[in-house]
């Protein structure tokens, strides 16, 4: 009972000690409270640190931003995307890794996943339609746009181009406000641009800076076509518009380079021209209409062929059969100085032209042979689907490549121009052929690609979905860097087994299945 006592005395006068602390520190204000019995004196400051009258420049440039800002918002979108992933009902594939990233599995009996997607388009006609990027849109099952105002409507797919990645959709809203498309022509680096889309999902975000580059010749993985900018482009501005100090639409954004996946001040829009082309192609014909005059041509060299030096234009390499070229009278060895009226200083100058001439116009071209001054013209054609594999392997001729220039070294080795034959196994009636450095540029493949090329594909199985241009670069997980090693890997194959290819088309990486017969 006593030591109760004891503790219970403690208890109390450990109570009154805390009480006495509490009250010590409120009344010498060492505790705040929510409420205070004074208020606290404040005093805001009385104007501006600058007078507005000294930074009038300023002042007049931040109002006729927000006028451009806000004509151009109301013709830009957000594109939204649903794709559904198809349920299982016979379990579990062991190659179905190999087929996407995306798709994930929970049992045979789960209800199909749904992914969505975000980007960002542009209205360019008064009847709804929009411009974007192919990759936004590419197999997808739903598309539906949201405007500025928060009014959302479905669209459909008109026509897409995976090469130059856009894609035309087109929704039914009457009274959509259009932009006009610019002349990317007259753009010049640090001229002002508007970058207008939906970064990480956020609407109708808007950053501002220059363009940086335009027209990189030297370049061959696409970006050389590109209009280059500082402005912020980061995922989700995919598809929206750069715009100019007028309104128009000078470029679409569709690339960054970045290591953080974020913008660094390195963002790619396709020029307006090019913009132009794809959309009255697509919207007439329902597909990209693509000229060609069939020519291999390299950069100008002192004394090409054994002629005189040359400080521009592009030289004459080869002549395709029966192309526009051949029927002009082009030669091998001609400089071509002119094009439709164009100075032509580079490759990239005259691929660009020539691609943008109406098909069955003719063209007046100008070139120097054995420095004479030479006046022809070229009636332009559509090119034809197999072009870039054509122009390495001519017509009857597969797995032959074009012969060497004069004076120029043939840097293929010995078994190099030589194909493989169809193969009759498991992969079935395809052939192949090296992959050298001159073919993976002219396919557009990137420079460390390693394997072999299709040549022809006459299989009726899983090999169907492979097509003359893709690079083989494993089959079944080992390398394939020379025709001789995939012969090799022919030899080891079951055919009754399942075959798992990885393949490069063009820039895209995926993986075929090829199932047994």
């Amino acid at each position: 009972m006593k030591n109760l006592l004891k503790f219970l005395l403690l208890v109390l006068v450990l109570s009154a000690g805390v009480s006495l602390l509490y009250d010590y520190q409120l009344h010498h204000g060492h505790l705040s409270l929510t409420t205070r019995a004074q208020p606290e004196k404040y005093t805001l400051a009385d104007g501006p640190a600058v007078d507005s009258k000294s930074v009038a420049s300023l002042a007049s440039l931040s109002e006729e931003r927000r006028k451009l800002v806000a004509g151009v918002i109301p013709s830009v979108v957000s594109v939204k995307t649903t794709k559904r992933l198809q349920r299982r009902q016979d379990g579990l594939d062991p190659f179905d890794f190999f087929r996407g990233n995306f798709r994930q599995y929970r049992g045979p009996d789960d209800e199909a996943m749904v992914q969505n997607s975000l980007g960002s388009g542009v209205i360019v006609t008064k009847e709804g339609h929009i411009i974007t990027n192919n990759h936004v849109v590419d197999q997808v099952d739903e598309i539906e746009v949201q405007l500025s105002d928060g009014r959302t409507r479905k669209a459909r797919l008109i026509g897409a181009d995976a090469k130059l990645d856009l894609a035309v959709l087109k929704m039914d809203e009457p009274g959509v406000k259009p932009l006009k498309l610019g002349d990317s022509d007259a753009v010049q680096a640090g001229d002002f641009v508007l970058a207008v889309g939906n970064p990480f999902g956020f609407e109708e975000t808007v950053t501002d800076g220059i363009i940086s580059s335009k027209g990189r010749p030297n370049r061959v993985d696409g970006f050389g076509d590109f209009l280059q900018t500082n402005a912020a482009i980061n995922p989700g501005n995919s598809g929206g518009p750069l715009i100019n100090l007028r309104g128009e639409v000078i470029g679409i954004n569709t690339a960054i380079i970045s290591r953080s996946g974020g913008s660094q001040g390195i963002g790619f829009a396709i020029p307006s021209n090019t913009v132009r082309m794809a959309l009255e192609s697509l919207l007439k014909q329902g597909r990209i209409i693509r000229g060609y005059l069939g020519i291999e041509t390299r950069a100008p060299q002192s004394g090409p062929f054994g002629g005189s030096p040359a400080e521009s234009g592009v030289v004459v390499a080869a002549v395709m059969p029966n192309s526009p070229a051949a029927e002009a009278q082009i030669q091998r060895g001609d400089v071509i100085q002119k094009f439709d009226g164009h100075d032509i200083h580079n490759i990239a100058e005259l691929q660009r032209l020539v691609s943008q001439v109406d098909l069955d116009k003719k063209v007046a071209l100008e070139v120097t042979r054995n420095g004479k001054p030479v006046a022809v013209s070229a009636k332009i054609k559509e090119k034809p689907t197999n072009y870039p594999l054509a122009r390495a392997l001519p017509p009857g001729s597969p797995g032959q490549q074009l012969p060497p220039s004069p004076n120029e070294p043939d840097t293929e080795g010995p078994d190099e121009d030589q194909p493989a034959a169809p193969d009759g196994g498991a992969l079935g009636e395809i052939a192949v052929r090296e992959l050298s450095p001159q073919l993976a540029q002219t396919l557009g493949v990137p420079s460390s690609v390693r394997g072999v090329v299709v040549t022809r594909v006459d299989g009726g199985n899983g090999a169907a979905e492979l097509r003359a241009g893709d690079v083989i670069e494993a089959i079944n997980q080992e390398p394939v860097a020379s025709v001789r090693d995939y012969e090799a890997a022919m030899q080891g194959l079951d055919p009754s087994q399942p075959q798992v290819l990885s393949v490069c088309r063009q820039r895209s990486r995926s993986f075929v299945v090829v199932k047994p017969r």
